[in-house]
């Protein structure tokens, strides 16, 4: 029997892989992935302390300024929905530092060789990095309730979590090509930090945009974290839903529909 014969019965091709294949391939990435935070449980760290200081540096070194040292209570209803969506895009970053990483230390030469499909190592760790998410956002509305954050809408306040959850899916695929095609982890996290800067500053998350100049206004009325920000506000509190709600949606199945096959492909390409 000739070597590309034995290659290819040992590691079968993903289109050989059924259903009942990828998910048990996945649950078993997911579980080594969460084995890896259990002995190294600094990496934690982002998820556990920057809603804690992200909230209390924006409410108490920004929210007087924005809304009045007799107002932060209303601040504080207005950012931590935009920090929800900020926590989406601080973790997404980390997926692709900590993928590149894996590059780097020979993991993928490991997964190379066993018999499972590209894809399950991607979406594996994106699942893991959704709970990270979940994590992150848990603790930022804690520190927001400590702070006087208020939700009359209950079932919203799940809803912006989700939608939150659904953006934040979308653009991890981003952050997966570039821990693929880009050389360091330090050259992902800077390109990361050159792609988040514009989007969260220049955008209703932490502030209203009337007071912008109308080219900026212009920006933020395409931003996706805008849109994010404004649809949590919404879903929570009440007020106009539907069309941020909708451009939400519609920026989180373009980055996947555009993004997850690239991803896929360089990775297996790489591989």
């Amino acid at each position: 029997m000739s070597a590309t014969t034995v290659s290819s019965t040992l590691v079968p091709t993903e289109g050989r892989i059924g259903l009942r294949g990828n998910l048990r391939h996945i649950g078993a990435l997911i579980r080594r992935n969460l084995l890896w935070i259990r002995q190294d449980p600094e990496s934690m760290f982002d998820a556990v302390l920057f809603p804690v200081v992200f909230c209390l540096l924006f409410v108490f070194v920004f929210g007087g300024a924005i809304a009045g040292t007799d107002n932060r209570h209303a601040y504080v209803n207005y950012v931590v929905p935009g920090l929800m969506a900020m926590m989406g895009m601080n973790i997404a970053q980390g997926v692709g530092t900590g993928f590149n990483e894996d590059f780097h230390k020979g993991v993928m030469d490991r997964f190379r060789s066993l018999p499972i499909s590209r894809s399950s190592v991607l979406i594996a760790k994106i699942t893991v990095e959704i709970g990270r998410m979940l994590v992150a956002t848990a603790i930022l509305l804690a520190v927001g309730f400590m702070l006087g954050l208020s939700v009359s809408n209950v079932p919203g306040l799940f809803a912006a979590i989700g939608l939150s959850v659904v953006f934040g899916f979308g653009v991890m695929w981003i952050f997966l090509t570039l821990g693929v095609v880009m050389k360091s982890a330090q050259s992902v996290q800077a390109m990361g930090f050159l792609v988040l800067m514009p989007l969260q500053f220049g955008s209703s998350i932490f502030a209203p945009t009337k007071t912008m100049p109308g080219w900026l206004q212009a920006f933020t009325d395409y931003n996706p974290l805008s849109s994010l920000a404004d649809a949590a506000r919404g879903l929570m509190n009440g007020g106009p839903i539907a069309h941020d709600v909708l451009l939400t949606l519609a920026w989180s199945a373009v980055l996947t529909l555009v993004m997850a096959p690239i991803a896929i492909r360089k990775f297996s390409n790489k591989t």
